[in-house]
Parts: structure tokens; C-alpha cells; sequence
């Protein structure tokens, strides 16, 4: 925990979170000032405001009630905004998702060499060969996740305080483009509109979910909450029981990975019931809330002031997150793809299980199940590609060293 914030206490922590929240959503509904929302997306606040508070002082960039909300409110919020899916337009939305993502891989393994010889010449010769092996970790990281990051990482020597430079240019990177990646969230139509892109599938699953939510909406009543709640939190006490239990594979699904996939699973299991009905009792705006947690504890959980720590490294990794950004708008246009595909799977495979589904839900509630599938492949594709990113990089430094 940041021991210099004002306000440090969990429950106060959150409290603040909430307030933030709830101010944007009110200015949202002002008729002048809701205009600045049109121009830059609430959800781009929604991140940046407590990345402010944090970085000032005033939260703590480190808490108790960031972990709560990651492992059990996200979960919670999948199971919500899984349970009235229609699965079959889901695996209908084509080619588009598979295409990008795979391409997020590919220019996440060229880019990290072709960044590293550009500007390697910036990283302080001292690392010596730490360098090449830091960014080969970095770069398992942004394929497959947190776990691939360790294990590629110890697969090539990296040490420990290379890896603790790396975990810095990770998360202030990646932390960016995530955040562009939600502000493109709130331009989506105009950013088809630009291209022509086809987005007949997607509106096909948001028109179905909106019908169907006209269908069944109801005033909300006490035992629908309680149901709501015992469904989100009970199902994601038993998963996190469950995943417990369940081995490892590899180093590639294990822990809370497990609890992403079996929550989701839990969403899409009762999506064929009775009980996705309770989308008319205001399911989904529950799963919303605690989404919106999430994004907000994300962004105070970004330490920027780290940046100037590692200069060098910083450029690099910002040189190779552009080439996989201008990589997969490239191939997007050329598909003429909506952008939905496009942030997913370069979500998918910098951000992993935990946030990859947020990044779909912001699209829209319906679209979360992509996020979790191209997440999982990424972690499969993750040590391999990683691997070869590493030996790539490897024979870099044997150039610019």
C-alpha cells in the first residue's frame, strides 16, 4: 500500500472510486457539459481521473480494494453480462476476430526486435545482455500474460531487477493503450463509418440483446436483486473454490485464469435457462457497475512517475507497442474490419484474461465472451511466439552490443 496517500483505507478507497464514478455518469447527463462525452468517451474518465487521484497522492497507487475488485467483482461482472449471450451470434461474428488477433501476435514478436534496433542504442549498456532478456520477458507478457512473463523471463536468465524495470515499461505502456484502445470504444461508429467497415454481425448480437432486453424488462424488485447478487458472487466464490482444485496447465492456464474461464462459462451455461430473464431485472447494469470499478481501479493501480526510472527501456517498449498498434490498424483497414475486432485481439494479447473481456464489454456487454476466447488462445500461442521473439531479440543485441 502507498504509505503517502491521504485516503488509504479500503473501504474508503473505493468509496472514492465510486464518487468519481458517479460524478462523471451525472455530468454525462448535463446538457451542456455532457458534450465534452461525444468528444472524449466517459470510459477514457472513468480511467483516467483515478490514475490522477493516485499518481497525486490522494488514493493510494497500491491497495487492498484493487485486489478485491480484480478477483471478485470482475468475475461477478462476467457472469452478469454473459447470462443473456446469444452464443450462436457470438461464434457467428467470422473471421475478423482470428485474423487481427493473430496479427496483434505476430507484430507484438517483429516488433519488439525491429523496436530494440532502432533505439536500442538508447538502453544503458551496463544491463548488457539483462537487456535483451528483460524485453523477452516483456514481450511474453504482452502475448500471453503475467504468467508467461515469469516464465519466459527465468527460461532466458533474466534477473530480478531487470524484470522489475520491465514490470514498470509494461504496465505504463500498456496501461496507455489500453486506454486508447476504450476511447476507441466510444468512437466505434464513426471509426466504421471511415472505412466502411462491415458491422452487420456485431450490430446482429447487440440488436438481439437490446430486443430481447426490451422483452423481458420489468421494475426491478428486492428478491431480483437478491437474486442477481447470489448468482454473481456465489458463482464466483465457487469458481474461485473450484479453480483451486483444477491443475495447472503448463504455465499457460492456472489460477485465476481458471476462475475467468469457469465464470464465463457459468454466464453461458445459464444464458440457455430461465434465469437470463433476470436481464430484465437490471442484470447487466449490475455487471456494469462493478465493470466500471474495475476500469476505474485500473487506472489508479498506473504508476506513471516510475517512467523517468527507465527512460530507455520506456522508448522502446512505446516504439513497440505503436508498430503492433499501426500493424493491426493496417490489417484492419485492409479487411475493412470494425474496430471492435481490432481492440480485442490487441487486448487479447497485451492485456490477457483479466482485461481483454473489459475491453470487449466497453464495445458492449454482449461482445465479453470474445474477449475471454481470444484471451485463452493468447495465453496457448503466448510462450511459443515469445520464445521466438526472445531468440529474435537475442540475435538484435548480438548486432547493436
Amino acid at each position: 500500500m502507498h504509505s503517502d496517500a491521504l485516503i488509504q483505507e479500503p473501504v474508503a478507497v473505493t468509496a472514492v472510486l465510486l464518487v468519481v464514478l458517479a460524478i462523471l455518469f451525472s455530468v454525462e447527463r448535463h446538457p451542456k457539459l455532457g458534450r465534452l462525452f461525444r468528444v472524449v468517451p466517459l470510459i477514457v474518465f472513468a480511467y483516467f481521473v483515478p490514475t490522477v487521484l493516485s499518481n497525486t497522492g490522494l488514493i493510494p497507487l497500491a491497495s487492498p480494494a484493487y485486489e478485491f475488485i480484480k478477483s471478485w467483482l470482475l468475475p461477478a461482472s462476467l457472469i452478469l453480462l454473459t447470462m443473456s449471450i446469444d452464443l450462436p451470434a457470438i461464434l457467428r461474428l467470422g473471421k475478423y476476430a482470428l485474423v487481427l488477433f493473430l496479427a496483434g501476435t505476430a507484430s507484438i514478436v517483429l516488433g519488439g526486435p525491429i523496436a530494440y534496433l532502432a533505439l536500442g542504442w538508447l538502453v544503458p549498456a551496463d544491463l548488457g545482455e539483462q537487456a535483451w532478456k528483460g524485453l523477452a520477458a516483456l514481450s511474453g507478457s504482452w502475448i500471453g500474460g503475467g504468467a508467461n512473463f515469469v516464465a519466459i523471463g527465468a527460461s532466458v536468465g533474466a534477473d530480478a531487477s531487470i524484470l522489475s524495470m520491465m514490470v514498470v515499461v509494461d504496465v505504463a505502456v500498456a496501461n496507455i493503450w489500453t486506454a486508447v484502445l476504450l476511447f476507441f470504444a466510444g468512437r466505434e461508429r464513426q471509426m466504421d463509418a471511415k472505412i466502411g467497415a462491415d458491422r452487420s454481425r456485431i450490430d446482429e448480437v447487440r440488436a438481439k440483446v437490446e430486443s430481447f432486453q426490451r422483452k423481458v424488462a420489468r421494475p426491478t424488485s428486492l428478491p431480483d436483486l437478491l437474486l442477481i447478487s447470489a448468482i454473481a458472487i456465489g458463482g464466483t466464490v465457487a469458481a474461485t473454490q473450484i479453480a483451486t482444485a483444477l491443475p495447472d496447465v503448463g504455465d499457460i492456464i492456472k489460477g485465476f485464469t481458471w476462475v475467468v474461464i469457469l465464470v464465463t462459462t457459468l454466464g453461458i451455461v445459464i444464458s440457455f435457462t430461465s434465469l437470463r430473464n433476470l436481464e430484465g431485472a437490471g442484470a447487466s447494469r449490475v455487471g456494469s457497475l462493478f465493470l466500471y470499478l474495475l476500469i476505474a481501479s485500473i487506472g489508479a493501480h498506473a504508476e506513471f512517475r516510475r517512467v523517468v526510472e527507465t527512460p530507455g527501456l520506456m522508448v522502446v517498449g512505446a516504439l513497440w507497442i505503436s508498430i503492433h498498434a499501426g500493424v493491426l490498424l493496417l490489417v484492419r483497414r485492409w479487411l475493412r474490419a470494425p474496430i471492435f475486432f481490432m481492440a480485442v485481439g490487441s487486448q487479447a494479447n497485451v492485456g490477457g484474461a483479466a482485461s481483454a473481456p473489459v475491453v470487449a464489454s466497453a464495445f458492449h456487454p454482449a461482445l465479453a465472451p470474445v474477449g475471454v476466447l481470444l484471451a485463452v488462445a493468447g495465453y496457448v500461442l503466448g510462450t511459443y511466439a515469445a520464445l521466438l521473439c526472445a531468440f529474435l531479440l537475442q540475435q538484435v543485441h548480438g548486432v547493436i552490443g
